[in-house]
């Protein structure tokens, strides 16, 4: 492909994404197209999509929930092995309010008379600085960090930490916070009073009448994207569960990499009793971690499960004491922020993306996540530990 036309290719792609032209997106991009976004990237936007659907609804899709924004080329130069080089700026305004001025390259690669191929270098910090919004005070989520260890508590005691749109909109902002803290090395999810969370606000559900379908549509928006980002953090998530958790709540124990619940707990989906289908990720993370079957027998039979029962199926990775709940989960959130952060995000993307990998695929993965983690300082400096025979120290860098 020549340069006129690459660079036709290219302009029209920058303009479909401004518009947000779906067909021109469909009509532009190759059904083998790959991207590359830069590491360190906010909401857990860095790294490789697979296919322009990955790529439309996972990067660019979530890019628009959070900032208004336009990719401005300004330099156009056709590389000797045929891809395009353009260097440009991202500008726009971020949902914070805060401004969005970040330089780009982007290396484009094209056939059969489509886009290909797209791989983004840009200004992580500046997009982290734009979407951050640590001034907003909250009313339904306690958010803290404290030496490297985040604390997301639901705070609606008297209603059961009931997820209504408040509670919604404020983990989605926690989870952005989240994301754009580079201080984070783990996070802690637990619950103000006698229960964890009981899912949706009822009581919410039932004011709204016609309106239903509108208000839950509203409301499972940011609390999937908070899922989703908290889902693909760096920092590894434990969870500390209660009481109950029910319904779409069970999104916030799936996220965890390490998931405790006192004893007394109990675990519930509860959608057909309100003649609903259910949110959360339950569709998806319950058929992974317990199997169809029984998952099945959660949704159908409205099966409630004991702390042990969730623990045996896989839903729970320690039981333990009501009262050494908050104990024990601290501690485990503490000795993950102590550890190597950077290999733990290497960790968290490689069990995340098996489930839809091949074995080769993943074998290549994991190539490459060992060779970007033995990069980090914290892998140097502990394999000199280990050939000292002395304990190393993590900085999470």
């Amino acid at each position: 492909m020549d340069r006129a036309a690459a660079e036709k290719l290219a302009t029209e792609l920058y303009r479909a994404l401004a518009s947000g032209d779906r067909d021109g997106l469909d009509r532009l991009l190759h059904p083998g197209f790959a991207g590359h976004a830069t590491e360190g990237l906010p909401l857990g936007l860095g790294g490789d999509y697979q296919g322009p659907d990955a790529m439309r609804r996972q990067f660019w899709g979530r890019i628009a929930r959070s900032v208004v924004a336009r990719a401005e080329p300004a330099e156009f130069a056709l590389l000797d092995d045929g891809r395009l080089f353009v260097r440009g700026r991202y500008t726009g305004t971020a949902r914070t309010g805060a401004a969005l001025d970040a330089e780009f390259v982007h290396v484009l690669s094209f056939a059969d008379g489509q886009v290909s191929g797209l791989v983004q270098l840009t200004d992580s910090g500046r997009w982290s600085e734009a979407l951050a919004e640590p001034g907003r005070d909250l009313e339904t989520v306690d958010f803290t960090v404290t030496d490297g260890v985040g604390v997301l508590r639901l705070n609606r005691p008297d209603v059961r930490n009931a997820i209504d749109q408040t509670v919604a909109d404020e983990l989605y902002e926690v989870a952005l916070r989240c994301a754009a803290d580079q201080s984070l090395r783990a996070l802690l999810i637990s619950g103000s009073g006698s229960t964890f969370t009981v899912g949706g606000d009822v009581s919410v559900f039932g004011g709204v009448g016609a309106d239903l379908p509108a208000a839950l549509r509203r409301m499972t928006t940011p609390y999937h994207d908070a899922l989703r980002i908290l889902s693909e953090l760096d920092a590894p998530i434990v969870t500390a569960v209660h009481g109950a958790v029910a319904g779409g709540g069970l999104g916030l124990l799936y996220v965890a990499d390490l998931a405790f619940a006192a004893e007394n707990t109990k675990f519930a989906t509860g959608f057909a009793a309100l003649g609903l289908s259910g949110d959360g990720g339950n569709s998806w993370f319950l058929p992974r971690l317990v199997g169809p079957r029984r998952a099945a027998q959660l949704y159908f039979e409205q099966r409630v499960l004991d702390a042990a029962d969730a623990a045996e199926w896989g839903l729970v990775s320690h039981v333990v004491a009501g009262d050494a709940l908050e104990h024990e989960a601290w501690a485990a959130a503490r000795r993950l922020a102590d550890g190597p952060t950077r290999a733990y995000g290497e960790i968290r993307r490689l069990l995340r993306d098996s489930w839809s990998a091949t074995l080769s695929q993943q074998l290549v993965a994991e190539t490459d996540a060992i060779a970007r983690a033995a990069a980090t300082a914290d892998a140097h400096g502990a394999v000199a530990a280990f050939l000292e025979k002395k304990t190393p120290t993590f900085e999470g860098r």
